[in-house]
């Protein structure tokens, strides 16, 4: 029995280890033929087996190949670009790490020197995984070739190419050196944006006398339009200035440097009056007869009969001209001071003619601070060229002559809001005034403001005020258009209308005098009051004692430029003299040592014009006069204590200026 049960006991054995043999074997020819193993193994009741031949067949028919109409797309196409990625794959990851090295790295202030440049870098760069924008296939791209082609013809708006250095791409040929000049021409063409739209000269370095709200572009967004363009000199160009005038200005510019000025390019200049020698004398005043008035005749080339030797209305305001214009004293009189003066005793400064293609470069870069959207409807002052112009839907609606400040006293530069018109303003003195002028003349004639028709006031905090009420003698005229701004300056009409004769008007402390202010208030109220119909006759209507406001529904933007190149209504070429020394400064800025920082904004000391004055309370007690008593005036001046005494500290501390139309310069 026992030897029984152990033959069957190597048999089965023997059977499981067949068995497990034969499953490894088949195993093994099913890895080896996978299509040869998914045949079922042969069976003679069923009909014969399929091939390999007859199961690849319906493989062909599942995924049939390109119609007629497709190889293009899918046979060409699309077996190239997986080449291409595969091929630019390792290098794009490269620089791609190099950036992010550079960019997170110690080096990136040595390579990118402005900090919100940086910050708009890293912000670009990481967001789009460090994906260059200047490099394809291990070289500049066509995108950066367009790119350092524009930047190397920045002189034609106006700008330096050498502002804005761009890598040799041919040389760079490693990934360092590829990820140093994407980074390279990314920095200028941020810098490019930037002067496009600001300028390289920052306002605040040629005076303080300018204000604009500068908005740089943001470096990211720069970055941003640059990468999904295929043309960046386009998007860069854009940065420019739209307004027409810049855009004439760059085509002049074009002209020049293809040759010589054109003929109709000219600069006003003041004409030369007649060298007559006028005889020294008695003082003349208006009504008298003398022969030397036919020397003023000549010397100042009044119309007329130049050998009448009656000092006439003609010769009084031809001599107020002159003394206004020579910073003497204006009172229509022939004192010795005048005839000094006329005679050339005092020592004159001329100015030299600009190269006209910096004179167009400069106003180019002055464009550049003025609003974007200058407005519908909008107003612009040209002060070198002693106009004003009202524009609505981009075209000229009305214009006029305009008296505009002495270079001493010059007009700002600023844009600002028309908010209302005044009927009979008030005209309050600036503090300046008060103390520069009518303080020291108040010292040697305490009657002279009576004699001019003002007013002088004090508050129980000291301040002095001095005001002039409404009327035809007023220094405003009848009408001011008011327009707040820091500079307290405002455009009005003015009793001094043969100044308008002049060519050269800068005779007023900053504001701006409308040669037809009735017209000019007739235009803007039929753009923001139509339905009202104001006419000039009920404008002229409202004249009296009282102040009349009549309030803008929708404000009006003034923009007071300093244009002393631009293009007329013909196509030409005009240029005007440099009355404050504005084009002298940029020039000498652009051309030394301090353009390389000029688009940084500097500190300059807070306009004081608007000061208070000031003196201790109670010294003025509601009169003024040159005899005795303590009052304010004894007390300035001397009373009899034998001579004037200098003005007290500001021992109280002036409040912050206020800009809400109190003051205002004429």
């Amino acid at each position: 029995m026992k030897s029984a049960r152990f033959d069957r006991l190597l048999a089965s054995t023997a059977l499981v280890l067949v068995l497990a043999l034969s499953s490894q074997v088949g195993a093994a020819q099913q890895t080896e033929n996978p299509t040869t193993a998914s045949v079922p193994v042969p069976d003679t009741t069923l009909p014969a087996p399929l091939t390999a031949k007859d199961i690849e067949a319906p493989a062909k028919q599942v995924a049939p190949g390109p119609t007629k109409e497709e190889p293009k797309q899918n046979a060409t196409t699309a077996p190239t670009e997986p080449t291409k990625a595969a091929t630019n794959a390792a290098p794009a990851d490269a620089i791609g790490e190099k950036l992010r090295e550079l960019i997170t790295g110690r080096q990136f202030d040595r390579l990118v020197s402005r900090k919100s440049d940086r910050a708009g870098i890293e912000a670009y760069y990481s967001s789009h995984n460090y994906a260059p924008i200047w490099i394809s296939n291990n070289a500049g791209s066509d995108r950066a070739k367009a790119a350092i082609a524009y930047l190397g013809l920045a002189d034609a708006v106006g700008l330096d190419p050498n502002d804005y250095p761009t890598p040799d791409f041919k040389s760079a040929t490693t990934a360092d050196a590829l990820a140093e000049a994407e980074l390279k021409l990314t920095a200028s063409a941020l810098t490019f944006a930037r002067h496009a739209q600001i300028g390289r000269i920052h306002f605040t370095r040629v005076s303080a006398d300018i204000q604009y709200d500068l908005a740089a572009p943001e470096p990211a967004d720069v970055l941003a339009k640059l990468g999904d363009s295929s043309d960046p000199g386009k998007v860069l160009d854009a940065y420019n200035p739209p307004q027409a005038e810049f855009k004439a200005l760059r085509a002049k510019l074009a002209d020049l440097r293809k040759g010589p000025a054109p003929a109709e390019t000219k600069t006003a200049q003041k004409p030369e009056l007649p060298r007559v020698h006028v005889p020294d004398g008695k003082i003349l005043r208006p009504g008298m007869k003398d022969p030397r008035v036919t020397a003023v005749r000549k010397r100042l080339d009044i119309a007329g009969d130049k050998e009448n030797q009656l000092y006439d209305d003609a010769v009084r305001d031809a001599v107020k001209t002159f003394q206004t214009e020579n910073d003497i004293n204006v009172d229509g009189n022939l004192g010795p001071n005048t005839v000094r003066t006329l005679n050339g005793e005092r020592t004159e400064v001329r100015q030299t003619a600009a190269d006209p293609t910096d004179t167009i470069i400069v106003n180019m870069e002055r464009w550049r601070w003025v609003p974007r959207d200058l407005g519908n409807p909008h107003v612009v002052v040209n002060v070198p060229d002693y106009t004003l112009w009202l524009y609505n839907n981009d075209k000229v609606y009305w214009h006029t002559k305009i008296v505009v400040g002495k270079p001493n006293l010059v007009t700002p530069m600023v844009s600002a809001e028309m908010k209302f018109i005044t009927v009979n303003p008030t005209w309050n003195v600036p503090p300046s005034i008060i103390e520069k002028e009518y303080l020291p003349a108040l010292e040697a004639d305490p009657q002279a403001l009576d004699r001019i028709g003002l007013k002088l006031t004090q508050d129980a905090d000291g301040t002095i005020h001095i005001s002039q009420p409404p009327g035809a003698g007023n220094a405003l005229g009848r009408i001011r258009f008011n327009f707040p701004n820091k500079f307290l300056v405002y455009q009005h009409d003015t009793p001094d209308k043969h100044l308008f004769s002049r060519d050269r008007r800068a005779f007023s402390h900053g504001c701006m005098r409308v040669q037809n202010p009735l017209t000019y208030g007739e235009k803007l109220l039929s753009l923001v009051l139509p339905k009202e119909r104001y006419t000039e006759a009920r404008l002229e209507s409202m004249f009296g004692g009282s102040e009349i406001n009549i309030n803008f529904p929708k404000f009006i933007p003034v923009h007071l430029t300093y244009q002393t190149a631009f293009v007329d209504d013909a196509g030409k070429l005009q240029l005007r003299e440099d009355i404050y020394g504005r084009d002298a400064k940029m020039l000498s800025i652009l051309k030394s040592n301090e353009r390389k920082v000029a688009d940084l904004a500097v500190e300059r000391a807070p306009n004081t014009s608007s000061k208070p004055v000031r003196m201790p309370a109670g010294m003025y007690g509601g009169g003024y006069s040159n005899g005795g008593g303590n009052n304010f005036f004894d007390w300035i001046f001397g009373g009899q204590q034998g001579g004037p005494r200098p003005y007290p500290p500001r021992s109280v501390p002036p409040p912050p200026p206020r800009n809400n139309g109190r003051y205002s310069w004429r």
